[in-house]
């Protein structure tokens, strides 16, 4: 946290409540394919995802690789989840799905950010993740410009 950079990703509409997993939110991510050329990704392979801003600050992906790059340009290693041969778009599942939360707090915070998510204002709910060398960490929840802690006091 001291050193990453930080990048807002932008979430979408979670499922609902797990009660078997634990107490987190969900979380899903507008940014999760990428364009390839290269029709041989599986499902589960490793896909470097090298990130940059776009005019709202938000991440979007600059480019993809099965392995690191020599750029020292911030990236995370994520997950495929499946290559569409027809759109030449590659699918990945980012590796910070779950924001953890006291638990009194989880299920209020849940249904804030889905509720926030059906709202007519445009990027006023995601995550706050930084990142470094590949190593990404998930510091918070934004809803409105306030962190999702403090959204459900």
């Amino acid at each position: 946290l001291d050193s990453g950079t930080a990048y807002k990703f932008r979430t979408e509409p979670i499922d609902p409540t797990d009660p078997f997993r634990g107490k987190y939110i969900t979380l899903r991510y507008a940014m999760n394919s990428a364009s390839s050329k290269d029709s041989t990704w599986l499902r589960q392979d490793d896909v470097y995802v090298y990130l940059k801003k776009d005019s709202l600050g938000f991440a979007a992906v600059k480019q993809i690789s099965r392995a690191p790059l020599i750029l020292k340009e911030d990236y995370v290693v994520a997950k495929v989840n499946w290559y569409n041969k027809k759109t030449k778009k590659l699918r990945f599942n980012l590796p910070f799905n779950r924001f953890y939360m006291e638990e009194s707090k989880a299920k209020p915070a849940e249904d804030a950010h889905r509720k926030a998510q059906r709202d007519t204002i445009p990027n006023n709910t995601y995550a706050l993740v930084y990142v470094k060398e590949g190593e990404a960490v998930l510091n918070d929840v934004i809803i409105n410009e306030v962190s999702v802690a403090d959204y459900v006091e």
